[in-house]
């Protein structure tokens, strides 16, 4: 590798998870030039699975959360000011403050934000919140501090249930709203979800599936009093987390001529950012929830990932494949991902989406503790383990494998493997 090749300016958009991850890969693949991180939030790069759990019940102070350095980064930081254009053309982002910057190289890591309560007079009522940043679980859990008389929450995802969970660990009362059949349903299928279903009553939850919330009400001085549901019924509530899943961080990068969209932005198989021709321009690699890839253990098919291990691996390819040390390398980590709810502690390798066919291949359901496999026209895809992480390592090789669905015997502590239908709902855009 010439000189040339590692000096510049590489520009990383997106200060979080990824961004931090391809920065510090960058440096130690060899990049030597001018580095420059730019975050639209005010923070260092901060760690956010602990959002939803430990720093809302109070065990760890939001500004606990900020990550590691693993490697020197010699970088400017321009945080607290978003991108807000890009022209390829002329090789500059242009920020909020109106500042423009050149780059040789760079980054796009702008993940995703929460997705906010449709009516926007609403989502401004005082006691309505959601929760994606350091900012917005400090607010939260200052909320939660004050003893509100009931938590609503709408939408059961993972977010939805770490936060009951968390409420719950609290002691404060709890309204779990979802129009699914149960919650994770959409990832993790039915009979999963009903078993996340019980486990959220065992907790106190008051869980309410294939229920929507039509408005939220306030009272004369702005703040939120209650919701009505579709039924005709109200839940009087103080305190309303809107937990509807994320919205990818793209407008800005409208009009560079980049194949961008709700799924994010457009990546070709090595990560570098695909313009609305289907051309990759090499000067560009993204990484995290914002890139939108094809992932070659599922033919190809474009997928965009919310995984924090996905963020650390993507955003390592990404800083390799801009210092030139990845050409040609197509990102084929494993998906997986965990939650931890009431005491309970879900992981997952692979992607559900698309299956056919699931079985309880370890353990016993009924138990709490036990591995689910999934398949999809006779080859496995995915399994989700509940306290039992111990079988994943053994599934994730099968499924890098292509193995066979269902499962091959042979496990000491096999359940009887019951092919059952997923029962995935249809997805639904409105709560």
């Amino acid at each position: 590798m010439t000189e040339a090749m590692i000096d510049g300016h590489a520009v990383v958009v997106g200060a979080s998870l990824a961004g931090l991850r391809g920065a510090e890969s960058l440096r130690r693949s060899g990049f030597a030039g001018r580095l420059t991180l730019v975050g639209d939030e005010a923070h260092r790069p901060y760690d956010r699975p602990p959002l939803s759990k430990s720093v809302l019940t109070g065990e760890v102070a939001p500004e606990a959360t900020r990550l590691p350095n693993f490697h020197a980064l010699d970088a400017e930081w321009r945080l607290g000011i978003a991108a807000s254009g890009l022209d390829r053309d002329a090789r500059t982002i242009r920020l909020a403050d109106g500042s423009t910057l050149a780059y040789d190289r760079l980054l796009i890591a702008t993940g995703s934000r929460a997705r906010s309560w449709p009516n926007p007079a609403e989502a401004g009522l005082i006691g309505v919140h959601t929760l994606r940043g350091r900012d917005d679980a400090d607010a939260l859990r200052r909320a939660l501090s004050a003893g509100p008389k009931r938590v609503l929450i709408i939408g059961a995802g993972f977010i939805g249930c770490e936060v009951a969970a968390s409420c719950r660990a609290l002691d404060l009362a709890v309204t779990l709203i979802d129009p699914g059949p149960a919650p994770l349903a959409r990832i993790l299928g039915q009979p999963v979800g009903e078993i996340v279903a019980a486990l959220h009553r065992t907790l106190g939850v008051d869980l309410r599936s294939r229920t929507k919330v039509e408005r939220l009400e306030g009272d004369t001085a702005g703040r939120v009093v209650r919701a009505i549901l579709d039924d005709g019924r109200s839940v009087e509530t103080d305190v309303v987390v809107v937990a509807l899943g994320a919205v990818r961080n793209t407008e800005w990068l409208h009009g560079s001529g980049l194949d961008v969209g709700p799924g994010g932005l457009a990546c070709d198989a090595a990560g570098h950012a695909l313009d609305t021709e289907g051309r990759p321009d090499t000067a560009i690699a993204a990484a995290g929830d914002v890139a939108r890839f094809p992932h070659p253990l599922y033919d190809g098919r474009p997928v965009a990932l919310e995984h924090w291990g996905h963020a650390v691996a993507q955003g390592e390819h990404a800083g390799r494949l801009l210092a030139g040390m990845a050409a040609g390398t197509a990102y084929a980590e494993m998906p997986a991902f965990w939650s931890s709810q009431g005491g309970i502690t879900i992981k997952s390798v692979g992607l559900t989406e698309g299956a056919d066919a699931m079985v309880f291949a370890q353990g016993n359901p009924k138990e709490g503790r036990f591995v689910v496999v999934y398949g999809r026209e006779g080859r496995c895809i995915a399994a989700v383990s509940f306290d039992s992480a111990r079988w994943l390592p053994a599934y994730a090789e099968r499924i890098a494998a292509r193995a066979p669905f269902p499962p091959i015997r042979g496990g000491t502590d096999e359940h009887s493997l019951t092919v059952l239908a997923p029962g995935f709902p249809e997805v639904r855009t409105s709560p």
